[in-house]
């Protein structure tokens, strides 16, 4: 008899009626798909991707049930019989492919984009430039109908349920937080007031479709001030059940929160305790999300009696993660590392979502790596993320493949950046990439520096070398107290007690957070962000302990604006609060005088001053390492010669374009 490891993940069950392939829950995201038809047939390709791949349940992303509850102007919307003619080439990809799909009914409430966005009161959220006005006692009915009539039509588009979107700070939330409720009728005021609105919907649905499979995404912890009480969010999941949920799915947190939920620094499965105290309380299924990335943290989750386990973006970063771990090939599964760079980043910048470790997502009609017809010899010369990428998409392909890395170790980059605290998840990345160079058979060439003779016979060569630090033209730039970021984050050298960073981009922030940070427990991580027990303080957040920095750093830049700005829109926010609370100097307007024994002088505003620390860690850019690629263009080399990655363009580093680069030569050699 075939055995899995992970026989809760992948083993098939019934879960609210529904007959699922796997306990697995491809949560919702909004990936741009949505919201234009002529997309329909991208999206159902996505999605039949990951339902071959043997995700018992996925969520699309969410659909308003009107107008007003778009979250962008000619949004996603479920509301007329075209709408759900249109859907059915989705719902029947999916069941072609052995899986299960469900409709998430989704009104933004004041975090719409236009200026017709309404609310339970007339409020503006702190991430939208409209103030929505307040829905009338006829129109929260008109707007329950709507819910319905967006859940009827999602039947006969052939879905097989819907989720209830009630958390993350959208409509329903605005009703159930005293924060945005202020209404006085009997839709606010009361706790029980506030809550009659997402119980009528799912009771609503449940009497119109009494057959059908309804989830809903429940808060558990609002983390903003005035949010639900754990009494209210326990007495509000009865409610729920007693409506007729099918499921209760987990939602962690407000858009607007000042608390990380998902970012590569959340800890994994922080979160599944508040699922659990949840689970206590029902008869009914319960779905654990958020920070559940690989098969050793959903097993574990669903071994602790919880019922569903939704992983959104690890579905981005590998179609076939079920398929993976039920075959025992864990170790090949391209693991989410939690960056935003390419998903979230790409939505809140009304862009098409993608995966940063796997730019075929949402791309999978045109980024194809069909078998070759013909097999080429293949030199890739740099195991960064570039060089992997196209090492691993062309051997996919069919090609042979050799890749050449002068270094003893693989990875480049992302090296240096899986010892940042808070991006461990990185390492996943560099594993991922050498199992399926070994699976596929690439030649791997460590510690070999590749030159044009050693080249010589191959069809193509792909050039990856990536970038070496820059160094700036500043008095004493040689002198002992100098470190490069590269020396400073492998601990070639042990850096001293007083530190001064120079350059406020990325790596600037990397080597500041971790020149700072001293190891946390979960329990630490969540004190040190504030979040508390919603049984204690409302909302389920409080004052920051504060943070111990391991070192006094200094953070400088030349330029005289706020530092950080150039940082991603969703995870950028957590890195300029981390250095904030780590007690760190920042100073902008810099002009770098000299360095001396003294230690860094420096102008600030006209006045001359001398920042007396140990070491000056330089994070002043990169330049591109590109000798090769000028000799063999320059020498009439007889293949075909590509460059790609940093030796291509030395901007800030920038993974997500070079793993796409490498991705798409490779798709067209």
């Amino acid at each position: 008899m075939t055995t899995t490891p992970y026989p809760l993940l992948t083993g098939p069950a019934t879960v609210g009626g529904l007959a699922l392939q796997s306990r697995a829950v491809m949560g919702s995201m909004h990936t741009g798909l949505e919201d234009r038809p002529w997309h329909v047939d991208e999206l159902a390709a996505y999605f039949a991707e990951r339902a071959a791949g043997g995700v018992g349940l996925i969520v699309t992303g969410g659909y308003s049930p009107n107008v007003r509850g778009w979250l962008l102007p000619f949004g996603s919307q479920m509301t007329t019989r075209l709408n759900a003619h249109r859907h059915q080439r989705v719902t029947e990809a999916v069941h072609d492919n052995g899986g299960r799909i469900a409709l998430q009914i989704l009104h933004a409430g004041r975090y719409g984009y236009t200026p017709f966005s309404v609310s339970a009161s007339a409020t503006k959220s702190p991430i939208t430039p409209f103030k929505a006005s307040a829905l009338s006692t006829k129109a929260v009915d008109r707007t329950i109908d709507d819910f319905v009539a967006s859940a009827k039509l999602a039947r006969k588009a052939g879905y097989d349920g819907v989720e209830i979107m009630g958390s993350e700070g959208y409509l329903i939330n605005q009703f159930l937080a005293a924060r945005t409720n202020r209404r006085t009728d009997k839709w606010g005021g009361s706790a029980e007031n506030r809550m009659r609105f997402p119980v009528e919907v799912v009771r609503r649905i449940r009497q119109e479709l009494p057959d059908f499979f309804v989830m809903y995404r429940m808060s558990l912890l609002d983390l903003v001030p005035d949010g639900q009480t754990w009494a209210e969010t326990v007495d509000l999941a009865h409610k729920i059940e007693e409506a007729g949920a099918s499921v209760v799915n987990t939602g962690i947190g407000w858009h607007e929160a000042r608390v990380p939920t998902i970012v590569t620094s959340v800890p994994r499965g922080a979160w599944v305790d508040s699922t659990l105290r949840i689970k206590q309380e029902l008869t009914i299924p319960v779905c654990a999300s958020n920070r559940i990335n690989t098969p050793d943290v959903a097993e574990d989750v669903l071994a602790q009696g919880i019922d569903l386990v939704s992983m959104a973006r690890p579905f981005l970063a590998d179609a076939d993660l079920v398929a993976k771990a039920r075959a025992g090939r864990a170790d090949e599964i391209n693991t989410c590392i939690g960056c935003n760079q390419a998903c979230l980043d790409h939505t809140f910048q009304a862009k098409r979502a993608s995966c940063l470790v796997n730019p075929r997502a949402c791309h999978e009609t045109t980024l194809v790596l069909r078998p070759t017809r013909r097999a080429k010899r293949v030199a890739v010369v740099g195991g960064g993320p570039a060089g992997l990428a196209t090492a691993v998409s062309a051997a996919e392909r069919g090609h042979d493949v050799t890749l050449f890395e002068a270094s003893d170790e693989l990875g480049g980059q992302f090296r240096l950046a899986m010892q940042i605290p808070g991006k461990e998840e990185f390492a996943e990345t560099l594993r991922y990439y050498r199992r399926r160079m070994e699976v596929l058979g690439v030649n791997v060439k460590t510690g070999t520096y590749a030159t044009a003779d050693l080249l010589s016979g191959y069809d193509d060569v792909v050039v990856a070398t990536g970038v070496e630090p820059r160094t700036p033209q500043i008095p004493g730039i040689d002198h002992a107290k100098v470190v490069s970021y590269p020396d400073a984050i492998t601990g070639k050298v042990d850096v001293g007690a007083k530190v001064a960073v120079l350059g406020a981009g990325g790596i600037g922030f990397d080597v500041t957070e971790l020149l700072a940070h001293t190891p946390e427990t979960v329990e630490e991580w969540k004190a040190h962000w504030g979040v508390a027990d919603p049984a204690v303080v409302r909302g389920g957040v409080t004052d920051k302990t504060p943070r111990t920095p391991a070192r006094e750093v200094w953070l400088l830049q030349r330029k005289e604006s706020a530092q950080g700005k150039g940082l991603g829109k969703t995870s950028g926010w957590v890195h300029r609060a981390a250095v904030k609370d780590l007690g760190v100097h920042q100073v902008s307007g810099v002009t770098y005088d000299r360095i001396d024994d003294a230690g860094l002088h420096v102008t600030v505003a006209g006045t001359p001053q001398v920042l007396d620390v140990d070491h000056v860690v330089v994070c002043a850019g990169q330049e591109s390492v590109r000798g090769l690629y000028d000799e063999l263009t320059g020498s009439g080399f007889p293949g075909t010669v590509h460059l790609i990655g940093g030796a291509d363009l030395a901007a800030e580093l920038d993974a997500k374009r070079a793993i796409k680069q490498g991705t798409e030569l490779a798709a067209a050699l």
